[in-house]
């Protein structure tokens, strides 16, 4: 009767024992999960090799054109929350800026991998930033972006668009009179609609 006790217990402790680990490894694994969402991943930018340089040499380098908004960055200003990034997503940065005599705090959110990317194209493109946003906004990420760089050299703004329909178009004449060298990267085609 006693040794029956006995096992009863042991299974009973085994039962427990084996639910609270269950639960250790759950919260564990929580917590991991939490720190690697917002673990930097670094990378090894590595030179371009003489060969490659040597072609850069010979031919005309191209110049690709980077808009920020929802494609380097995402952005949302005090009080309005963006569904592009998650709830509780701490921002790479935050830029305080004046807009017609009123302070606005911009909470910035980096596009993963943006500063790698950035350095790697820089080896091959001359990199221009072109965005609809209002230059005091604009300039702010670009430096922030470009991190004393100077990749990110040559910026154009709201100013330099044209607005036609409600929207703002960029002229991408204004770059360069050659478009057959210039590349785009934008998320909103109608951006340079101009420009097929």
């Amino acid at each position: 009767m006693m040794r029956t006790q006995c096992l009863l217990g042991l299974r009973t402790f085994v039962a427990f024992a084996a639910k609270l680990w269950s639960f250790f490894i759950y919260l564990l694994r929580r917590q991991i999960r939490t720190v690697i969402q917002y673990q930097t991943v670094r990378y090894d930018i590595l030179p371009l090799s003489p060969v490659s340089r040597n072609r850069l040499g010979q031919v005309k380098r191209k110049i690709l054109v980077l808009d920020l908004d929802e494609t380097l960055i995402h952005s949302h200003h005090d009080g309005v929350l963006r569904p592009t990034v998650r709830p509780g997503t701490p921002p790479d940065f935050i830029l305080k800026v004046v807009i017609d005599k009123h302070p606005v705090r911009f909470f910035v959110h980096k596009r993963p991998h943006v500063d790698f990317f950035l350095e790697v194209v820089s080896q091959w493109y001359e990199l221009v930033v072109f965005t609809a946003s209002m230059e005091i906004y604009g300039s702010a990420v670009a430096d922030k972006l470009d991190n004393s760089r100077s990749i990110l050299k040559r910026r154009y703004y709201r100013q330099h668009c044209t607005l036609e329909l409600g929207s703002y178009i960029k002229d991408l004449s204004v770059v360069h009179s050659d478009l057959s060298s210039i590349v785009i990267l934008d998320n909103s085609p109608g951006a340079y609609r101009s420009h097929p």
